[in-house]
């Protein structure tokens, strides 16, 4: 990994407040993600499970942290079992977690082998009468194939077939949707990280540059400041391409006149920045550039408004929506008679602005909370309007992430160059 460990007292903290959830005489079992293939003897990169992350710190394959704050014996009621090493496991892969490493990671004192799991999970079963199964229960997520976490439920329900099962992801999402002060200063550096590479960026584009040249000057900076890379797939849009969502071929020449749209973001220690800038490639927006570009700021910062505690997405969602309104009637894209005739499950205003506001963000991009839940003081949000219209061959989106505080907002891309002036200033400088 690149980045610095963080402290292991953010996941003792983590564990405690998992098990102030959990029903008496119960067991949680969270397993690592697995490494997946590609062709031949290929393998993608291993990111880890996040909820083993948030609880453990871990973050090395073939993992199993295992919770049983009632068991007996102290030493059972938090382990971890790793993937024991090897020399030649050392020659070829790599350095791997040693027993005194994970405890000094974790904070968790009993750490095992793999291979001891079955053995110490069996006589652990025989007391436990509620189990903690995890699943990835994101109301986005399209699962075609069989995790870790998906065989284990299968192997452990056959094995133990009368034991009373609960899911854990519930808990999980209620957990990691209010951040502590070290995640959020976790993300703030993801942000920062995200800046450097935004303003070095700004230098660079020019008319003839390619979208993958300015997505390599991205990685070039996250990579040397300790950031494994893109917390997602980049989107480098220009021209047209910006009024596709999810644009990601990044292929195509930036032409004198057009918008470049860019939706990129950094990870550090696993936890993720997402941020939208959308600039002119010539370093001067049209008039016409400048007026849709003003609006999609007015809603977002009216948006950032509404972000406290007590209100909900949905009904957040809904309010941007008329405040998107009224800047698409001044932009002459929408008129009286399409506010007369839309369809309240599908109003005029989403013809240009399909998507949604605001959503969770942290240890995963699109960060597990439930939607319906009030907000509150520690929850970490993006705020992304947009305005896409195709046939001008223009598609701006402006994003920053955002702490709901005691007081107002805690906006971690604060500093990073939003208005149109000082975009022009930096690009031309």
């Amino acid at each position: 990994m690149k980045y610095t460990p963080l402290n292991k007292d953010l996941y003792i903290f983590n564990r405690q407040r998992l098990i102030k959830e959990l029903r008496s005489n119960s067991i949680a079992i969270f397993n690592s993600n697995d490494i997946m293939p590609t062709n031949a003897d290929g393998t993608m990169a291993f990111r880890q499970n996040n909820d083993l992350f948030y609880l453990s710190g871990i973050d090395q394959e073939e993992s199993i942290l295992l919770i049983y704050p009632d068991f007996h014996d102290q030493k059972f009621r938090e382990i971890l079992f790793l993937k024991e090493t090897s020399e030649e496991i050392a020659i070829w892969e790599g350095h791997k977690y040693t027993k005194e490493e994970a405890r000094e990671v974790s904070g968790i004192k009993s750490v095992y082998w793999l291979s001891q799991f079955k053995q110490v999970f069996n006589t652990l079963m025989a007391e436990a009468e509620y189990v903690y199964l995890d699943t990835n229960e994101h109301i986005r997520a399209v699962i075609d194939v069989q995790t870790r976490d998906a065989r284990f439920v299968s192997w452990c329900k056959e094995r133990y077939p009368i034991h009373k099962y609960e899911r854990v992801a519930p808990i999980m999402h209620k957990l990691r949707a209010v951040k502590s002060k070290e995640e959020i200063e976790t993300l703030r550096q993801a942000c920062n990280i995200t800046e450097k590479a935004f303003r070095r960026v700004l230098k660079f584009v020019k008319p003839g540059v390619m979208e993958y040249e300015i997505e390599a000057e991205y990685i070039h900076e996250f990579i040397r400041n300790r950031s494994r890379g893109f917390a997602y797939t980049p989107i480098v849009a220009s021209g047209f391409n910006a009024c596709v969502l999810h644009y990601i071929t990044n292929n195509e020449e930036c032409k004198d006149g057009d918008v470049l749209l860019m939706d990129v973001g950094a990870e550090y220690a696993n936890y993720n920045a997402d941020m939208t800038r959308s600039i002119p490639v010539n370093g001067k927006f049209t008039e016409r550039q400048r007026n849709v570009y003003n609006a999609v700021l007015r809603v977002k910062r009216e948006a950032m408004q509404m972000l406290k505690p007590g209100n909900t997405i949905p009904e957040y969602h809904k309010e941007v929506g008329k405040i998107m309104e009224s800047e698409l009637l001044e932009l002459g894209l929408l008129d009286q008679t399409d506010i007369k005739n839309q369809d309240t499950e599908n109003p005029a205003y989403k013809k240009y602005f399909m998507h949604g506001t605001s959503h969770h963000i942290g240890l995963d991009v699109h960060d597990v909370g439930n939607i319906y839940r009030k907000m509150e003081e520690g929850m970490v949000f993006t705020v992304e309007p947009g305005i896409y219209i195709r046939e001008e061959n223009l598609g701006i989106r402006l994003e920053n992430n955002v702490v709901i505080t005691g007081d107002g907002l805690d906006d971690l891309m604060e500093s990073i160059p939003i208005e149109a002036e000082e975009i022009e200033e930096l690009m031309n400088s």
